[in-house]
């Protein structure tokens, strides 16, 4: 029996290890409806060069509840969701912005320092009831602004995403 040559089952293995790192570095492709989409300058994505995720796959991503005042509803809300940091980190993301795009059209381009500034969350429920399109939903970016006087200020108010179905990061 012949031995395998050792040069070839380095470069073999040298090879594979790439290959299977590719691998793991993808994202399972989403089940269900696609709720978010994020492209542009990111490490990890699942169809084609984009991540695309249902509420199952957000729903894996560590759950974080923030009570602040907006805007537009009146009172303190209770909103839960996930941590536009923690989903970042998920793909990898490399940039400076993130344009975030709304199902009506509306978008803005967020810097990606909020991010780590502030406990940004992505929130899929507000009082307990999940988020649809009538109400805001189904995903809405919300600063902790109670916990921030500086993020009363209508530059902030502007970054306040909802109906979010997309983001592109530059």
């Amino acid at each position: 029996m012949k031995k395998p040559c050792l040069t070839c089952l380095c470069l073999s293995t040298a090879m594979l290890i790439p290959a299977m790192q590719a691998i793991a570095d993808r994202l399972p492709v989403p089940e269900g409806k696609v709720l978010l989409r994020v492209s542009g300058e990111i490490d990890r994505t699942n169809v084609d060069d984009q991540a695309h995720f249902d509420h199952a796959m957000l729903d894996h991503l560590p759950r974080q509840t923030l009570h602040t005042s907006t805007v537009v509803t009146d009172g303190i809300n209770r909103f839960e969701g996930f941590l536009m940091s923690d989903l970042l980190e998920w793909v990898g993301a490399e940039g400076d912005t993130a344009a975030a795009l709304a199902l009506n059209d509306y978008l803005i381009e967020i810097p990606m320092q909020d991010f780590s500034d502030y406990d940004v969350l992505v929130a899929d429920t507000m009082d307990g009831q999940r988020l649809t399109a009538r109400d805001k939903g189904p995903l809405w970016i919300v600063y902790p602004r109670d916990e921030h006087p500086e993020l009363q200020d209508i530059r902030y108010d502007y970054r306040w995403v909802w109906q979010l179905h997309h983001l592109e990061i530059q």
